[in-house]
């Protein structure tokens, strides 16, 4: 199995936010990485999300 083919800036920040050794994230299985960080994604709020709800609300016109 080849390592991810992920930058060294990303490695770092994913394996900071799931909390696990850069070296098991760098030699972790693909779609177990994609499984975590959808678990991360649904624990963290996503800004854009605020935006974009916040776009859709229509002010009452005068």
């Amino acid at each position: 199995m080849k390592p991810l083919q992920i930058s060294a800036e990303t490695a770092q920040k994913l394996a900071k936010q799931l909390n696990i050794p850069l070296e098991h994230l760098m030699h972790m299985p693909q779609h177990i990485l994609l499984q975590k960080m959808a678990e991360l994604a649904k624990q963290t709020p996503d800004p854009a999300a605020d935006t974009a709800v916040d776009s859709t609300k229509q002010e009452p016109k005068s």
